[in-house]
């Protein structure tokens, strides 16, 4: 693809498809380049660096959040279906989670969404900073609960990349993990618990569903009980 057909929009898709594949380890300008069949060089025509590239990256997918019609629906329903679309599009991209720690995401995908996330809020009856607290903590709640398996898959591929097996390798670390708990009685009766079907590691199942509605009941505690 020549440079002069190269567009921003084109560079940052691709830079998303190259983050899903390879995670924040894997994106360059010279992968990027081959993937747009251009040179690296040309890339820069279109952003400043590769911390430009990662921002503008982050803030495409923020357009896969819905945001829903608060005439049409009530503002826990809101609020349920965006942390739910929040937490399926930090599963998909995983490389976002991981970003967190060292970017500072903004673009007019994210207002858009953090707009829309205060009016939930202003909806249900918190007002300035008590909507904006009521915001992060369930952002914050989301991400919490993304971080696990975003680092999951990256520690998956920095041990493919060293030629082991991801499964054994995981499999020695619960081994290890369980090993340590035997001498805690609550974490013993987890491991040893007839009903107890999945990895010690993981978490039971609907965890996410459960702490997000005990997390929404509280906000419409404190709703109840605020003055007015």
């Amino acid at each position: 693809m020549p440079r002069d057909t190269l567009t921003r929009e084109q560079i940052v898709r691709t830079a998303v498809e190259l983050l899903d594949a390879e995670g924040l380890e894997g994106l360059n300008m010279r992968a990027l380049g081959k993937r747009l069949n251009s040179a690296a060089t040309a890339v820069y025509w279109h952003v400043k660096n590769k911390d430009n590239l990662l921002t503008l990256a982050g803030d495409l997918v923020w357009d896969e959040i819905r945001l829903p019609d608060l005439e049409q629906v009530g503002w826990r329903d809101a609020a349920t279906a965006m942390a739910g679309d929040l937490y399926a599009m930090f599963a998909r991209h995983p490389w976002l989670v991981q970003a967190f720690a060292t970017h500072l995401f903004h673009g007019v995908g994210k207002a858009r969404h953090d707009d829309h996330s205060l009016a939930v809020y202003e909806r249900a009856g918190f007002t300035g900073p008590q909507a904006d607290r009521a915001c992060a903590a369930v952002f914050t709640y989301v991400l919490g609960n993304a971080a696990p398996a975003a680092a999951t898959t990256s520690l998956t591929r920095r041990i493919e990349s060293e030629g082991r097996d991801p499964q054994e390798a995981f499999a020695a670390v619960t081994r290890e993990a369980m090993e340590a708990a035997r001498g805690f009685p609550r974490l013993q009766a987890r491991i040893d618990s007839a009903d107890h079907t999945t990895d010690y590691a993981e978490a039971p199942k609907d965890t996410f569903a459960f702490g997000l509605t005990s997390l929404l009941d509280g906000l419409s505690a404190r709703l109840e009980t605020a003055p007015h």
